[in-house]
């Protein structure tokens, strides 16, 4: 299975601009590129912070862009969105519980997307009613194997800003997954940086930002990064996960 994983457009209502170049041509830059070389994708995932504000603006004008989009799309939420907005704009999007999670069966197994957003806080965080859900989700995979996204990484990077807004509570999170073991590989957002490892031994790894980056500062204060934006290439098989980070290219920022 190919999945594509995109994370934290962060998009502005069109025409704004965020650390100095704009979220919206950026992920229209990324799209343009997936659609030309990756275009037989299974899957498109963006893993949250869909907006930096959560403007209605800003969420029409991703509908708008993924309307003409050609993989199938599945959206996450990060801390820097409106989830009842989102739900108004995106009413597919939800599930019966009112979060913003999905499963995806495949024949390589199980994927499943999960919402920690915690409204009104940076950090995230998986409340009773969706570790619940998660468990079930498990429970029902039986002995094929899963693959978690989620938004807000629940291990620590070494970067302190950044390790304090991670999710929060991850031990709940730890004990649902080591009861069930059938957990490979989870794939995060959040921290705008190119990280693979693994936690409590599962493989993990995030991505950098559509937009902008976290620099590669492990000291006490967050920082902007200035590495290109990016993309994941996800191949899923009986063998395991590969990931490649990709680099798409960005129209020049106009000089004056």
């Amino acid at each position: 299975m190919k999945v594509i994983q995109i994370s934290d457009p962060h998009l502005m209502a069109p025409g704004g601009l965020l650390h100095g170049s704009d979220p919206l041509a950026r992920l229209e830059a990324c799209l343009a590129d997936i659609g030309k070389n990756h275009a037989d994708a299974e899957l498109v995932v963006i893993s949250g912070d869909l907006t930096n504000d959560g403007e209605r603006a800003a969420y029409a004008a991703l509908r708008e862009k993924l309307a003409r989009f050609v993989p199938p799309c599945r959206l996450m939420l990060g801390n820097h969105d409106d989830r009842a907005l989102f739900l108004e704009m995106f009413p597919g999007a939800a599930t019966g519980n009112g979060f913003v999670q999905s499963v995806v069966d495949c024949r390589e197994g199980r994927l499943i997307l999960l919402d920690t957003l915690d409204s009104g806080h940076v950090e995230g965080r998986l409340c009773a009613a969706r570790l619940e859900w998660l468990d079930e989700r498990l429970q029902e995979a039986g002995n094929r194997p899963a693959f978690l996204f989620m938004h807000h990484p629940p291990f620590r990077i070494h970067i302190p800003e950044l390790d304090r807004v991670r999710l929060a509570d991850a031990d709940a999170l730890h004990a649902i997954l080591l009861r069930h073991g059938n957990v490979r590989h989870i794939f995060a957002g959040h921290v705008h940086r190119l990280i693979a490892g693994s936690w409590r031994g599962i493989a993990v790894s995030t991505l950098r930002s559509t937009n902008h980056q976290t620099a590669l500062d492990f000291s006490g204060s967050w920082s902007l990064g200035h590495e290109p934006p990016a993309y994941a290439v996800i191949f899923i098989d009986a063998d395991g996960v590969v990931v490649h980070f990709h680099d798409f290219p960005i129209a020049a920022a106009p000089t004056h």
